[in-house]
């Protein structure tokens, strides 16, 4: 936590010299950076090193036989929500309203179908790999031409790439995908194999890895990969970079502008939680002025090592 504490000073204090004018923006977006990366490296090893926690039925907020209805009304809701607010405020735009549609499919997608018959089924599939398809389509018809202006600004485009790669270490990291903590069950030799896993609502083949002791740190590496997680991971850290190079850009001509700095909030806050059902959950992602909410990601089932998630007792 103290990693994190001082990360987050290093961002607060780039920022309010920014917003004093005490220095340039590419010297606070290069600081700004900087907190991110520490904050983020704090979080993790704050994650990594804690001891799982333990809930009990009587902790819950609600019981788990409610999760089916809850998880089919919140999808259906945002069904209906889409395509009448897409038919009444954006008639020319259906791109909103299938975007929409297919984020209420993929909140009620595991209780539509019984049992594991879910696991595999083409519906499952074909919802994770349109997700980013159709994201990438509305942000490139609605902002195509202002990423290519973004993106001829060489500081604004590192700045967005390095949080980009940043965050999705962090997610891969927080979710148990890539560790460097010696946990219970390791394997005590180099173990290389492609197991079937369960990221984001169905099942891939998922290449693990585990290394007892790297070399010269002598410390263990355990690592998963997935088409799932790549889709997943790639499109909210590619998200979230644009949004940061976007914030960055607009500092860097403001500054030339001479202009006031406006935006309320320029930090960003990397939080987690965790819950029994769907692993680790990422709670909330700011980057810089209004960050985006990440949905959770879903843990995955490995032979090589247990994941780190939440241990419930009765």
């Amino acid at each position: 936590m103290i990693i994190a504490f001082v990360g987050a000073v290093i961002l607060g204090g780039f920022i309010l010299l920014k917003r004093t004018d005490r220095i340039t923006a590419t010297t606070a977006l290069y600081g700004v950076f900087a907190g991110i990366a520490i904050t983020a490296l704090g979080a993790v090893l704050f994650e990594g090193l804690s001891p799982d926690p333990t809930y009990t039925a009587s902790s819950m907020p609600f019981p788990r036989t409610w999760y089916q209805p809850l998880a089919l009304l919140s999808g259906l809701g945002i069904m209906v929500a889409s395509f009448v607010v897409g038919w009444l405020r954006w008639p020319s735009r259906p791109r909103y309203t299938f975007l929409g549609i297919l984020m209420g499919l993929w909140i009620s997608y595991p209780y539509l179908l019984p049992g594991l018959a879910s696991d595999t089924h083409p519906l499952g599939y074909a919802i994770v790999l349109g997700t980013p398809l159709l994201v990438g389509y509305v942000v490139w018809k609605d902002a195509g031409s202002v990423i290519r202006a973004v993106m001829r600004d060489p500081v604004a485009r590192r700045f967005g790439i390095g949080v980009g790669v940043v965050l999705a270490l962090f997610f891969v990291s927080i979710t148990g995908y890539l560790s460097l903590f010696p946990e219970e069950g390791f394997p005590e030799e180099v173990t290389v194999v492609v197991l079937p896993a369960i990221y984001q609502l169905v099942s891939w083949p998922t290449l693990e890895i585990a290394i007892p002791h790297l070399p010269f740190i002598h410390i263990p590496f355990f690592l998963a990969v997935s088409p799932g997680q790549v889709i997943v991971v790639g499109m909210l850290s590619a998200l979230i970079g644009l949004n940061a190079a976007f914030i960055a850009r607009h500092w860097r001509v403001e500054e030339r502008a001479g202009m006031t700095e406006g935006t309320a909030g320029s930090a960003a806050i990397v939080g987690t939680c965790t819950c029994g059902c769907c692993g680790p959950l990422v709670a909330k992602i700011a980057v810089l002025a209004a960050g985006p909410s990440i949905p959770p990601p879903s843990t995955g089932c490995s032979s090589i090592r247990p994941r780190r998630s939440v241990q419930y007792s009765s």
